[in-house]
């Protein structure tokens, strides 16, 4: 019993170090997330939202041909949010009304058919 109480709290232990490492702060101020490679940068302004999208060398990715949508869970309810393009690599979308501290919000984009989906607690 010893035994399978331990792997459980290494096993929790574990997740909750990748999901520190997953969300770093990136240069916006914003939560960053890695998907397959690309960091996703996430910033709430009010009632905007920005995804600032990176190539997989970390460098800016234009998003001139990107298609997205951010899809939030809050309150109970859970919003569609489409996404635009912006220069030089950014998602842009604008909110009803601005995000609870305990919303999450997931960001889905696709790119010549490489699809990047990311996962952010709202802070």
């Amino acid at each position: 019993m010893r035994t399978y109480i331990g792997l459980v709290m290494t096993a929790v232990m574990i997740a909750t170090l990748d999901v520190a490492a997953a969300q770093t702060k990136g240069s916006n101020g914003g939560p960053v997330v890695k998907s397959q490679g690309h960091p996703i940068e996430f910033v709430s302004k009010g009632t905007d939202i920005v995804f600032y999208v990176g190539d997989d060398d970390g460098s800016p990715l234009s998003t001139k041909d990107m298609r997205g949508r951010a899809t939030i869970q809050d309150g109970g309810r859970t919003v569609t949010v489409p996404l635009a393009p912006a220069n030089p690599n950014m998602m842009t979308g604008k909110l009803q009304a601005e995000l609870s501290p305990k919303a999450i919000v997931v960001f889905s984009g696709s790119l010549h058919g490489h699809s990047l989906t990311a996962r952010y607690a709202a802070q």
